[in-house]
Protein backbone atom coordinates (compact mmCIF):
# COMPACT_ATOMS: atom_id res chain seq x y z
CA UNK A 1 0.00 0.00 0.00
CA UNK A 2 0.97 3.81 -0.66
CA UNK A 3 2.16 6.05 2.54
CA UNK A 4 -1.46 7.49 2.19
CA UNK A 5 -3.44 4.47 2.41
CA UNK A 6 -5.62 4.05 5.35
CA UNK A 7 -4.60 0.87 7.17
CA UNK A 8 -7.29 -0.31 9.82
CA UNK A 9 -6.59 -2.99 12.29
CA UNK A 10 -10.24 -3.36 14.17
CA UNK A 11 -11.24 -6.38 16.27
CA UNK A 12 -13.65 -6.74 19.37
CA UNK A 13 -12.57 -8.80 22.42
CA UNK A 14 -13.96 -10.46 25.23
CA UNK A 15 -12.28 -12.07 28.12
CA UNK A 16 -13.14 -14.94 31.12
CA UNK A 17 -12.65 -12.97 33.75
CA UNK A 18 -14.32 -13.52 37.68
CA UNK A 19 -16.42 -16.44 36.56
CA UNK A 20 -18.40 -14.87 33.53
CA UNK A 21 -17.75 -16.35 30.31
CA UNK A 22 -16.63 -14.33 27.65
CA UNK A 23 -13.67 -14.69 24.25
CA UNK A 24 -10.33 -13.26 24.17
CA UNK A 25 -8.50 -11.90 21.50
CA UNK A 26 -4.68 -10.86 21.53
CA UNK A 27 -4.60 -9.89 17.61
CA UNK A 28 -1.98 -7.32 18.27
CA UNK A 29 -3.15 -3.56 18.00
CA UNK A 30 0.05 -1.10 16.97
CA UNK A 31 2.30 -1.23 20.08
CA UNK A 32 -0.17 -3.69 22.36
CA UNK A 33 -0.43 -7.17 22.06
CA UNK A 34 -4.43 -7.20 22.39
CA UNK A 35 -7.50 -5.72 23.71
CA UNK A 36 -10.36 -6.83 26.47
CA UNK A 37 -13.62 -5.92 27.88
CA UNK A 38 -12.58 -5.97 31.32
CA UNK A 39 -15.97 -6.28 34.03
CA UNK A 40 -16.73 -7.13 31.31
CA UNK A 41 -18.73 -4.40 30.18
CA UNK A 42 -22.24 -4.80 28.93
CA UNK A 43 -21.51 -3.19 25.74
CA UNK A 44 -19.14 -5.32 24.06
CA UNK A 45 -16.15 -2.55 23.33
CA UNK A 46 -13.39 -2.47 20.16
CA UNK A 47 -10.19 -1.16 18.94
CA UNK A 48 -8.63 0.10 15.98
CA UNK A 49 -5.70 1.47 15.01
CA UNK A 50 -5.07 3.62 11.90
CA UNK A 51 -1.10 2.90 10.46
CA UNK A 52 -0.77 5.72 8.82
CA UNK A 53 -1.78 8.20 11.33
CA UNK A 54 -0.71 6.35 14.12
CA UNK A 55 -3.69 7.25 16.16
CA UNK A 56 -5.81 4.81 18.34
CA UNK A 57 -9.94 4.85 18.29
CA UNK A 58 -11.61 3.27 21.38
CA UNK A 59 -15.30 2.19 21.13
CA UNK A 60 -16.83 1.32 24.97
CA UNK A 61 -19.24 1.38 27.66
CA UNK A 62 -18.48 0.53 30.88
CA UNK A 63 -20.77 0.93 34.47
CA UNK A 64 -17.85 2.54 36.58
CA UNK A 65 -13.95 1.90 37.42
CA UNK A 66 -14.28 2.64 40.85
CA UNK A 67 -14.68 1.10 44.61
CA UNK A 68 -13.83 -2.89 44.56
CA UNK A 69 -14.90 -3.59 40.71
CA UNK A 70 -14.85 -1.87 37.54
CA UNK A 71 -15.62 -2.20 33.93
CA UNK A 72 -14.35 -0.98 31.06
CA UNK A 73 -12.63 -1.68 27.51
CA UNK A 74 -8.48 -2.18 27.77
CA UNK A 75 -6.25 -2.16 24.84
CA UNK A 76 -3.06 -3.29 26.71
CA UNK A 77 0.13 -5.52 26.51
CA UNK A 78 2.13 -7.05 28.95
CA UNK A 79 5.36 -5.37 30.60
CA UNK A 80 8.23 -5.62 33.22
CA UNK A 81 10.83 -3.31 34.58
CA UNK A 82 10.51 0.27 34.36
CA UNK A 83 8.40 2.53 32.02
CA UNK A 84 7.34 5.77 30.71
CA UNK A 85 3.74 5.84 29.14
CA UNK A 86 2.78 8.94 27.08
CA UNK A 87 -0.12 9.86 24.76
CA UNK A 88 -2.50 12.91 23.81
CA UNK A 89 -6.30 11.81 24.49
CA UNK A 90 -9.73 13.64 22.99
CA UNK A 91 -12.97 12.40 23.26
CA UNK A 92 -15.67 12.57 20.44
CA UNK A 93 -18.67 14.19 20.98
CA UNK A 94 -21.02 15.39 23.65
CA UNK A 95 -20.89 13.30 26.62
CA UNK A 96 -24.02 11.73 28.87
CA UNK A 97 -21.90 11.46 31.72
CA UNK A 98 -19.58 13.83 33.49
CA UNK A 99 -17.36 10.82 34.83
CA UNK A 100 -16.24 8.84 31.76
CA UNK A 101 -12.52 8.43 31.65
CA UNK A 102 -9.72 7.38 29.60
CA UNK A 103 -6.52 7.57 29.89
CA UNK A 104 -3.38 4.94 30.86
CA UNK A 105 -3.74 2.32 33.05
CA UNK A 106 -1.06 -0.05 34.75
CA UNK A 107 -3.06 -3.42 36.23
CA UNK A 108 -1.85 -6.76 37.99
CA UNK A 109 -3.88 -8.55 36.18
CA UNK A 110 -7.32 -8.36 34.13
CA UNK A 111 -9.61 -9.48 36.77
CA UNK A 112 -12.21 -6.67 37.62
CA UNK A 113 -10.58 -6.16 40.70
CA UNK A 114 -7.27 -6.12 40.09
CA UNK A 115 -5.19 -3.68 41.55
CA UNK A 116 -3.81 -0.93 39.41
CA UNK A 117 -2.93 2.05 38.77
CA UNK A 118 -4.08 4.74 36.26
CA UNK A 119 -3.93 8.14 34.96
CA UNK A 120 -7.25 9.00 34.45
CA UNK A 121 -8.66 12.25 32.28
CA UNK A 122 -12.57 12.61 33.06
CA UNK A 123 -15.54 13.98 30.78
CA UNK A 124 -15.96 16.50 33.23
CA UNK A 125 -12.15 17.80 33.21
CA UNK A 126 -10.91 16.39 36.33
CA UNK A 127 -7.42 14.39 35.89
CA UNK A 128 -6.81 12.31 38.49
CA UNK A 129 -4.37 9.30 39.32
CA UNK A 130 -6.82 6.37 40.41
CA UNK A 131 -5.10 3.21 42.13
CA UNK A 132 -5.88 0.31 44.10
CA UNK A 133 -3.70 -1.39 46.38
CA UNK A 134 -5.59 -4.91 46.81
CA UNK A 135 -7.37 -7.26 45.01
CA UNK A 136 -11.16 -6.27 45.91
CA UNK A 137 -9.80 -3.10 47.37
CA UNK A 138 -11.73 0.06 47.40
CA UNK A 139 -10.16 2.54 44.79
CA UNK A 140 -8.81 5.52 45.73
CA UNK A 141 -7.94 8.74 43.87
CA UNK A 142 -4.89 11.93 44.05
CA UNK A 143 -6.49 14.76 41.95
CA UNK A 144 -4.09 16.52 39.54
CA UNK A 145 -4.29 20.78 39.69
CA UNK A 146 -4.24 20.41 35.86
CA UNK A 147 -8.07 20.28 34.93
CA UNK A 148 -9.37 19.26 31.23
CA UNK A 149 -5.46 17.82 30.36
CA UNK A 150 -5.24 16.15 26.91
CA UNK A 151 -1.77 15.21 27.67
CA UNK A 152 -1.42 11.96 29.74
CA UNK A 153 1.69 10.70 31.37
CA UNK A 154 2.47 7.80 33.19
CA UNK A 155 5.99 6.78 34.52
CA UNK A 156 6.95 3.61 36.51
CA UNK A 157 10.06 3.46 38.57
CA UNK A 158 10.07 0.09 41.06
CA UNK A 159 6.72 0.44 42.99
CA UNK A 160 6.76 4.16 42.18
CA UNK A 161 4.13 5.88 40.01
CA UNK A 162 4.28 9.35 38.73
CA UNK A 163 0.95 10.93 36.66
CA UNK A 164 1.96 13.98 34.81
CA UNK A 165 -1.04 15.98 32.78
CA UNK A 166 -0.97 19.44 30.55
CA UNK A 167 -2.91 20.89 28.10
CA UNK A 168 -1.00 20.73 25.20
CA UNK A 169 1.41 23.59 24.81
CA UNK A 170 2.07 24.02 28.45
CA UNK A 171 4.35 22.04 31.00
CA UNK A 172 3.58 18.76 32.89
CA UNK A 173 2.06 19.35 36.69
CA UNK A 174 3.21 15.49 38.41
CA UNK A 175 1.40 13.66 40.92
CA UNK A 176 3.42 10.86 42.23
CA UNK A 177 2.53 7.82 44.46
CA UNK A 178 5.58 6.47 46.33
CA UNK A 179 4.59 3.07 46.83
CA UNK A 180 2.08 0.66 44.91
CA UNK A 181 3.01 -2.82 44.72
CA UNK A 182 1.70 -4.32 41.23
CA UNK A 183 4.27 -7.02 40.90
CA UNK A 184 7.19 -6.80 38.09
CA UNK A 185 4.97 -8.41 35.50
CA UNK A 186 1.99 -5.71 34.57
CA UNK A 187 -0.69 -5.14 31.79
CA UNK A 188 -0.17 -1.58 30.39
CA UNK A 189 -2.22 0.00 27.90
CA UNK A 190 -5.19 2.35 27.14
CA UNK A 191 -8.47 2.49 28.49
CA UNK A 192 -12.13 4.29 28.33
CA UNK A 193 -14.77 3.58 30.44
CA UNK A 194 -18.27 5.61 29.27
CA UNK A 195 -19.60 5.29 32.96
CA UNK A 196 -22.95 4.08 31.56
CA UNK A 197 -23.52 0.26 30.87
CA UNK A 198 -25.61 1.29 28.13
CA UNK A 199 -24.04 4.53 26.30
CA UNK A 200 -20.80 3.69 23.81
CA UNK A 201 -18.22 6.15 23.94
CA UNK A 202 -15.31 6.93 21.56
CA UNK A 203 -12.07 8.38 22.14
CA UNK A 204 -8.62 8.86 19.56
CA UNK A 205 -5.34 8.03 21.36
CA UNK A 206 -2.25 10.14 19.52
CA UNK A 207 1.44 10.53 19.91
CA UNK A 208 0.64 7.40 21.73
CA UNK A 209 4.50 6.09 23.02
CA UNK A 210 5.81 3.72 25.05
CA UNK A 211 9.05 4.58 26.81
CA UNK A 212 11.69 2.00 27.78
CA UNK A 213 14.65 4.37 29.94
CA UNK A 214 17.68 4.01 30.33
CA UNK A 215 18.84 1.70 33.03
CA UNK A 216 20.28 3.89 36.07
CA UNK A 217 23.74 2.94 35.83
CA UNK A 218 24.05 3.42 32.22
CA UNK A 219 27.19 5.20 31.58
CA UNK A 220 26.56 8.23 29.20
CA UNK A 221 28.95 8.32 26.27
CA UNK A 222 29.46 4.42 26.63
CA UNK A 223 26.26 2.75 26.88
CA UNK A 224 23.04 3.68 24.83
CA UNK A 225 19.40 2.91 23.82
CA UNK A 226 17.30 2.68 20.88
CA UNK A 227 16.29 6.23 18.71
CA UNK A 228 13.20 6.79 17.38
CA UNK A 229 13.07 9.40 14.63
CA UNK A 230 10.22 11.59 14.47
CA UNK A 231 8.68 14.09 12.73
CA UNK A 232 6.07 16.94 14.32
CA UNK A 233 3.11 18.70 12.16
CA UNK A 234 2.98 22.25 14.06
CA UNK A 235 -0.52 23.12 13.12
CA UNK A 236 -1.88 19.80 14.96
CA UNK A 237 1.17 19.06 17.30
CA UNK A 238 1.32 15.71 16.52
CA UNK A 239 3.91 13.56 16.06
CA UNK A 240 4.91 10.54 14.24
CA UNK A 241 7.32 8.15 14.31
CA UNK A 242 8.93 7.31 10.80
CA UNK A 243 11.89 5.11 11.47
CA UNK A 244 13.01 3.39 15.01
CA UNK A 245 16.52 1.56 15.64
CA UNK A 246 18.06 -0.46 18.60
CA UNK A 247 21.31 1.47 17.18
CA UNK A 248 21.20 4.87 18.72
CA UNK A 249 21.25 8.09 16.26
CA UNK A 250 20.77 11.65 16.77
CA UNK A 251 20.43 15.05 15.66
CA UNK A 252 18.03 14.86 11.76
CA UNK A 253 18.87 18.28 9.25
CA UNK A 254 16.29 18.42 6.72
CA UNK A 255 16.94 18.56 3.21
CA UNK A 256 16.33 21.49 1.23
CA UNK A 257 14.16 19.26 -1.29
CA UNK A 258 11.97 18.53 1.55
CA UNK A 259 12.60 15.23 1.05
CA UNK A 260 14.67 13.45 3.27
CA UNK A 261 16.31 13.67 7.21
CA UNK A 262 20.20 13.80 7.71
CA UNK A 263 21.50 12.15 11.00
CA UNK A 264 24.69 10.36 12.28
CA UNK A 265 24.59 7.14 13.59
CA UNK A 266 26.54 4.14 15.02
CA UNK A 267 24.43 1.58 12.65
CA UNK A 268 27.30 0.74 10.70
CA UNK A 269 30.16 -2.45 10.90
CA UNK A 270 32.54 0.28 10.70
CA UNK A 271 31.46 2.15 14.63
CA UNK A 272 29.76 5.12 15.54
CA UNK A 273 29.47 8.63 13.38
CA UNK A 274 28.80 7.42 10.32
CA UNK A 275 26.05 9.86 8.70
CA UNK A 276 22.64 8.55 6.69
CA UNK A 277 20.40 10.18 4.21
CA UNK A 278 16.98 8.62 5.08
CA UNK A 279 14.45 9.17 2.67
CA UNK A 280 11.08 10.16 3.27
CA UNK A 281 9.41 8.63 0.80
CA UNK A 282 10.71 5.00 1.05
CA UNK A 283 11.86 5.21 4.72
CA UNK A 284 15.04 3.65 4.53
CA UNK A 285 18.39 4.96 5.34
CA UNK A 286 21.39 5.49 3.05
CA UNK A 287 25.13 5.65 3.91
CA UNK A 288 26.49 8.89 2.60
CA UNK A 289 30.27 8.86 2.03
CA UNK A 290 32.33 10.95 3.69
CA UNK A 291 35.51 9.71 2.93
CA UNK A 292 37.66 9.13 5.50
CA UNK A 293 35.53 11.16 7.90
CA UNK A 294 33.90 8.39 9.78
CA UNK A 295 33.66 9.40 13.36
CA UNK A 296 31.03 12.25 12.62
CA UNK A 297 29.33 13.55 16.06
CA UNK A 298 25.63 15.41 16.22
CA UNK A 299 27.13 18.74 14.90
CA UNK A 300 26.54 18.80 11.03
CA UNK A 301 24.68 21.44 8.90
CA UNK A 302 23.26 21.83 5.37
CA UNK A 303 24.30 24.73 3.61
CA UNK A 304 21.42 27.04 2.49
CA UNK A 305 21.52 26.14 -0.88
CA UNK A 306 20.72 22.35 -0.08
CA UNK A 307 24.38 21.14 -1.85
CA UNK A 308 26.62 20.96 1.17
CA UNK A 309 27.10 19.23 4.60
CA UNK A 310 29.17 20.40 7.04
CA UNK A 311 30.31 18.27 9.67
CA UNK A 312 31.76 18.11 12.45
CA UNK A 313 34.23 14.73 12.52
CA UNK A 314 36.96 13.15 15.25
CA UNK A 315 38.85 11.15 12.94
CA UNK A 316 41.44 14.08 12.88
CA UNK A 317 42.48 16.40 15.71
CA UNK A 318 44.05 13.63 17.66
CA UNK A 319 40.74 12.61 18.46
CA UNK A 320 38.61 16.28 18.66
CA UNK A 321 36.06 17.17 16.75
CA UNK A 322 37.09 19.25 13.58
CA UNK A 323 34.94 21.02 11.07
CA UNK A 324 34.59 19.65 6.84
CA UNK A 325 32.63 20.07 4.34
CA UNK A 326 31.43 17.67 1.69
CA UNK A 327 28.65 17.69 -0.94
CA UNK A 328 25.70 15.92 0.14
CA UNK A 329 25.63 13.29 -2.08
CA UNK A 330 29.33 12.21 -0.81
CA UNK A 331 32.96 12.80 -2.03
CA UNK A 332 36.44 13.65 -0.39
CA UNK A 333 35.55 16.01 2.88
CA UNK A 334 37.26 19.49 2.80
CA UNK A 335 38.70 20.86 6.27
CA UNK A 336 37.53 23.80 7.33
CA UNK A 337 38.76 24.33 10.60
CA UNK A 338 42.61 24.33 11.63
CA UNK A 339 41.94 24.01 15.72
CA UNK A 340 39.87 21.55 17.54
CA UNK A 341 38.10 21.24 19.04
CA UNK A 342 35.30 23.02 16.96
CA UNK A 343 31.54 21.87 16.83
CA UNK A 344 29.63 23.14 14.02
CA UNK A 345 26.23 24.32 14.07
CA UNK A 346 25.41 27.65 11.83
CA UNK A 347 26.28 28.50 8.10
CA UNK A 348 25.46 32.31 7.11
CA UNK A 349 22.08 32.73 4.06
CA UNK A 350 25.05 33.69 2.21
CA UNK A 351 26.94 30.63 2.21
CA UNK A 352 30.22 32.63 3.06
CA UNK A 353 31.24 31.87 6.61
CA UNK A 354 30.12 28.65 8.98
CA UNK A 355 29.35 29.40 13.04
CA UNK A 356 30.62 27.08 16.08
CA UNK A 357 31.31 26.56 19.35
CA UNK A 358 35.18 26.28 19.66
CA UNK A 359 37.32 25.19 23.06
CA UNK A 360 40.26 27.16 23.17
CA UNK A 361 42.36 27.30 26.43
CA UNK A 362 39.38 25.85 28.60
CA UNK A 363 36.77 28.14 27.38
CA UNK A 364 34.06 27.33 24.89
CA UNK A 365 33.41 30.23 22.85
CA UNK A 366 31.43 30.87 19.03
CA UNK A 367 33.68 31.33 16.31
CA UNK A 368 32.58 32.37 12.55
CA UNK A 369 34.92 31.34 9.56
CA UNK A 370 34.74 31.45 6.10
CA UNK A 371 33.07 28.28 4.82
CA UNK A 372 35.59 27.83 1.70
CA UNK A 373 38.81 27.35 4.62
CA UNK A 374 40.79 30.11 3.23
CA UNK A 375 40.61 31.99 6.30
CA UNK A 376 41.22 32.58 9.93
CA UNK A 377 38.62 31.53 13.06
CA UNK A 378 37.22 34.84 14.49
CA UNK A 379 36.39 35.04 17.52
CA UNK A 380 32.72 36.63 18.49
CA UNK A 381 31.92 35.96 22.46
CA UNK A 382 33.98 36.29 25.09
CA UNK A 383 32.05 36.17 28.11
CA UNK A 384 33.19 34.04 30.40
CA UNK A 385 31.08 30.22 30.61
CA UNK A 386 29.71 28.39 27.71
CA UNK A 387 28.34 29.50 25.01
CA UNK A 388 26.66 26.87 22.26
CA UNK A 389 24.69 25.81 19.66
CA UNK A 390 25.26 29.46 17.11
CA UNK A 391 22.85 29.79 14.21
CA UNK A 392 22.25 32.95 11.43
CA UNK A 393 18.33 33.66 11.15
CA UNK A 394 17.87 33.62 7.70
CA UNK A 395 18.21 37.03 6.77
CA UNK A 396 21.43 36.96 8.29
CA UNK A 397 20.92 39.92 10.58
CA UNK A 398 21.95 37.76 13.86
CA UNK A 399 22.94 34.65 15.30
CA UNK A 400 21.10 32.95 17.78
CA UNK A 401 23.35 30.91 20.39
CA UNK A 402 22.64 29.62 24.01
CA UNK A 403 24.64 30.71 26.45
CA UNK A 404 25.28 30.19 30.75
CA UNK A 405 26.61 33.71 30.90
CA UNK A 406 23.40 34.85 33.09
CA UNK A 407 23.75 31.88 35.67
CA UNK A 408 21.25 29.22 33.26
CA UNK A 409 21.28 28.10 30.18
CA UNK A 410 18.77 30.51 27.93
CA UNK A 411 18.79 31.63 24.37
CA UNK A 412 20.67 35.03 23.23
CA UNK A 413 21.32 36.27 20.01
CA UNK A 414 23.55 38.92 19.08
CA UNK A 415 24.54 40.71 15.62
CA UNK A 416 26.92 38.97 13.47
CA UNK A 417 29.92 40.75 14.43
CA UNK A 418 29.09 39.56 18.24
CA UNK A 419 28.10 42.67 19.14
CA UNK A 420 25.27 43.87 20.96
CA UNK A 421 24.01 40.14 22.82
CA UNK A 422 20.76 40.58 23.81
CA UNK A 423 18.95 37.61 26.15
CA UNK A 424 15.99 36.16 23.94
CA UNK A 425 14.26 33.60 26.95
CA UNK A 426 13.29 34.88 30.64
CA UNK A 427 16.22 34.70 33.12
CA UNK A 428 13.90 33.28 35.45
CA UNK A 429 12.53 31.43 32.24
CA UNK A 430 12.72 27.98 35.02
CA UNK A 431 14.74 26.02 32.00
CA UNK A 432 17.99 24.89 30.34
CA UNK A 433 17.48 26.37 26.93
CA UNK A 434 19.29 24.50 24.24
CA UNK A 435 19.77 25.16 20.65
CA UNK A 436 17.71 27.57 19.20
CA UNK A 437 16.73 26.59 15.25
CA UNK A 438 14.96 29.40 13.00
CA UNK A 439 11.93 29.03 11.02
CA UNK A 440 12.50 29.11 7.44
CA UNK A 441 10.73 32.58 7.40
CA UNK A 442 12.59 33.83 10.49
CA UNK A 443 9.34 34.63 12.82
CA UNK A 444 10.04 31.31 15.17
CA UNK A 445 12.79 29.74 17.13
CA UNK A 446 11.97 26.01 17.99
CA UNK A 447 14.33 24.92 21.28
CA UNK A 448 15.34 21.99 23.45
CA UNK A 449 14.63 22.85 27.15
CA UNK A 450 15.90 20.62 30.37
CA UNK A 451 14.59 20.57 33.75
CA UNK A 452 16.10 23.44 36.35
CA UNK A 453 17.49 20.53 38.06
CA UNK A 454 20.14 19.82 35.23
CA UNK A 455 23.84 21.59 35.19
CA UNK A 456 23.49 24.15 33.00
CA UNK A 457 26.46 23.78 31.00
CA UNK A 458 24.97 19.99 30.47
CA UNK A 459 22.99 18.59 27.80
CA UNK A 460 22.77 14.69 28.91
CA UNK A 461 21.11 11.76 26.71
CA UNK A 462 18.12 10.55 28.26
CA UNK A 463 15.84 12.77 30.26
CA UNK A 464 12.61 14.44 30.37
CA UNK A 465 12.56 17.22 28.15
CA UNK A 466 10.65 19.77 26.04
CA UNK A 467 10.56 21.16 22.73
CA UNK A 468 9.27 24.83 23.01
CA UNK A 469 8.57 27.11 20.33
CA UNK A 470 8.48 30.75 20.72
CA UNK A 471 8.77 34.05 18.75
CA UNK A 472 12.01 35.05 17.27
CA UNK A 473 11.80 38.37 18.89
CA UNK A 474 11.13 36.87 22.20
CA UNK A 475 7.78 36.26 24.42
CA UNK A 476 6.22 33.41 26.08
CA UNK A 477 7.41 29.88 24.90
CA UNK A 478 5.43 27.24 24.93
CA UNK A 479 5.55 23.09 24.36
CA UNK A 480 5.22 21.96 21.31
CA UNK A 481 6.41 17.98 21.97
CA UNK A 482 6.85 15.90 25.44
CA UNK A 483 9.85 13.54 24.42
CA UNK A 484 12.44 11.60 26.28
CA UNK A 485 15.42 12.08 24.94
CA UNK A 486 18.14 14.81 25.14
CA UNK A 487 21.31 14.99 23.50
CA UNK A 488 20.92 14.27 19.64
CA UNK A 489 17.22 15.08 19.75
CA UNK A 490 17.75 18.43 18.37
CA UNK A 491 21.11 19.19 17.91
CA UNK A 492 20.96 21.15 14.24
CA UNK A 493 18.80 22.44 12.05
CA UNK A 494 15.67 20.66 11.68
CA UNK A 495 12.69 22.86 9.76
CA UNK A 496 10.95 21.26 7.12
CA UNK A 497 11.25 24.05 3.82
CA UNK A 498 8.20 24.93 4.18
CA UNK A 499 8.42 25.65 7.88
CA UNK A 500 5.34 23.08 8.80
CA UNK A 501 7.49 20.45 10.50
CA UNK A 502 9.97 19.59 12.72
CA UNK A 503 12.27 16.89 13.21
CA UNK A 504 13.62 15.62 16.08
CA UNK A 505 14.66 12.35 17.88
CA UNK A 506 13.23 10.76 20.96
CA UNK A 507 14.63 7.63 23.10
CA UNK A 508 13.59 4.43 24.11
CA UNK A 509 14.72 0.75 24.83
CA UNK A 510 14.20 -1.79 22.02
CA UNK A 511 12.67 -4.89 23.04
Amino acid sequence: MGLRALVLVSVSAWVSLAGVSTRAQETRLGQFEGHTGVGPPKIAGSATYNAVSQEYTLAAAGTNMWEARDEFHFVWKRMKGDFILQARVELLGQGVDAHRKLGWMVRASLDADSPYADAAVHGDGLTSLQYRRSKGGITDEVVSAVKGADVVQLERKGNAYTFSAARYGEPFTATRLPALALGDEVYVGLFLCSHNPDVEKRPIFRDVRIVRPADDGFVPYRDYIGSQLEVLDLASGHAQVVYSSAQPFEAPNWTRDGNALVYNSSGSSEGRGRLYRFDLATRQPALIDTGFAKRNNNDHVLSFDGGTLGISDHTTGDGESVIFTVPLQGGTPRRITPRAPSYLHGWSPDGKYLVYTGGRNDEYDIYRIPADGRGVETRLTDTKGLDDGPEYSPDGKFIYFNSVRSGTMQIWRMKPDGQDPERITLADDGYQNWFPHLSPDGRWIAFLSFAKEVDPSDHPYYQRVYLRLMPAEGGAPRVIAYVYGGQGTINVPSWSPDGRMLAFVSNTAME
